[in-house]
């Protein structure tokens, strides 16, 4: 008989635990004032803390499971995880843009277009750049966009480590 394990409890601890470090994390580089150059902190410390987290979120269910999981429990463990943080992602996106920073969207596009001009594109290349790049700013697409980042590298990730650690029942 399967030992019935609260996956909820694991999956929101490590959820709410992943999406706080993001926000903190985002929070630190604009208090800072280097929200913008630093962005590569942002992205090493979300992939480093998903990976960390997710596998605690497995570990702790095989270890309430009597040291079994299957792989498919491991990848739903991992998922919910993910997709916590998603949405705690998804509303300190929309929190940060409009409320707390609402100009940090424009001045980011200022230095991207001046990326663009420094590597050889031209005024008209560069506007129709901004204005595509605008269309994906809008919050509809942004839930969107960070929900289906969160999907889909919650999956690879839940799914390599479910695939290491899983143990059955023989």
């Amino acid at each position: 008989m399967e030992n019935q394990v609260n996956t909820k409890s694991i999956i929101l601890n490590n959820g709410l635990y992943l999406g706080l470090t993001g926000v903190l994390v985002g929070l630190i580089l604009y208090a800072t004032g280097n929200a913008i150059e630093l962005q590569w902190i942002n992205t090493i410390v979300s992939i480093v803390a998903t990976v960390a987290f997710i596998i605690l979120g497995i570990k702790k269910y095989k270890e309430e499971n009597g040291g079994y999981i299957s792989w498919g429990q491991g990848v739903k463990v991992g998922m919910g995880i993910a997709l916590v943080s998603g949405v705690i992602a998804v509303i300190y996106t929309l929190l940060f843009t409009n409320v707390i920073a609402p100009e940090f969207q424009q001045q980011a596009m200022e230095v991207q277009q001046k990326a663009w001009l420094d590597a050889g594109m031209t005024e008209e290349q560069i506007e129709s750049a901004a204005e595509m790049t605008q269309k994906f700013q809008t919050p509809g697409i942004l839930t969107a966009v960070i929900l289906a980042s969160a999907t889909f590298f919650g999956f690879i990730i839940s799914a390599i480590v479910a695939a290491v650690m899983k143990k059955s029942e023989e």
